[in-house]
């Protein structure tokens, strides 16, 4: 089965930059037109779409803000207007991720991870599996965390959130498999990007050294395997949590 994507039309949540950006160039190389959603950076993400369209790919940007429900139901409706219904959706849009020990945690502190991770997965899936089901075809793709499995310290919060959506993944999967939507979560390990230009390298080494690849990777890593999760090579695949993280976890 081909990995072409030539004719879909993706959502890619949070795509001015790092993952996301990636994810978006990678989707719109094997042929999808690509809805760049951003909130912040409108002029990243116009960027970006420029970027592409250098390369032969078609890219529009869709500013919303994916935690609010009456945005994201007009940013679908305007992606369905100017490049189609949506064939795939890749929830990829998170805030801050502060590190915060047990004595300074707050249930705002979990909501604001929640918000991200359950609420916009949630509104973005509502917004477009009407369509989905009525084509009887439709790709989910979650984008989590190794740290479900890893049980970071002083990051319960985000942990907690991120182990959260992968339940989402997995129960959605069930419900949606007989219309032919398929729904995956593709957990990264420690990726850099600009959200990591300040940590220090001391750190970044420790955490490849305890890598069995001895190595981190890099955004295209992740894209390269959300491509094949939309594509039509993935079609029996769903309800999984895929690690990219060069077996710093083993399920």
């Amino acid at each position: 089965m081909t990995q072409d994507l030539t004719g879909k039309t993706a959502l890619v949540t949070g795509a001015s930059r790092g993952l996301g950006a990636a994810i978006a160039r990678t989707l719109a190389a094997r042929g999808a037109k690509v809805a760049i959603n951003t909130f912040g950076s409108p002029e990243r993400a116009d960027r970006l779409c420029d970027e592409i369209s250098l390369i032969g790919g078609k890219a529009r940007t869709f500013r919303a803000d994916v935690r609010d429900e009456s945005a994201v139901r007009a940013m679908v409706a305007s992606i369905e207007q100017t490049l189609g219904p949506v064939d795939i959706a890749v929830c990829n849009a998170t805030g801050p991720q502060p590190f915060l020990s047990l004595e300074d945690l707050t249930w705002q502190y979990c909501l604001d991870q929640l918000e991200f991770f359950v609420k916009s997965p949630m509104l973005i899936a509502q917004a477009v599996i009407p369509g989905m089901k009525y084509r009887r075809r439709g790709r989910i793709i979650n984008i989590g965390s190794e740290v479900f499995e890893k049980g970071v310290p002083k990051f319960s919060h985000y942990v907690a959130a991120k182990g959260a959506q992968l339940g989402l993944t997995r129960s959605w999967a069930m419900e949606l498999a007989e219309f032919g939507i398929t729904v995956n979560l593709v957990a990264p390990g420690w990726i850099p990007t600009e959200r990591h230009a300040a940590d220090s390298d001391e750190s970044k080494q420790a955490y490849a050294a305890a890598v069995p690849m001895k190595h981190m990777g890099v955004p295209d890593d992740i894209a390269s395997t959300v491509a094949f999760l939309a594509s039509d090579a993935a079609g029996f695949i769903t309800g999984q949590k895929i690690s990219v993280n060069g077996g710093n976890t083993l399920e």
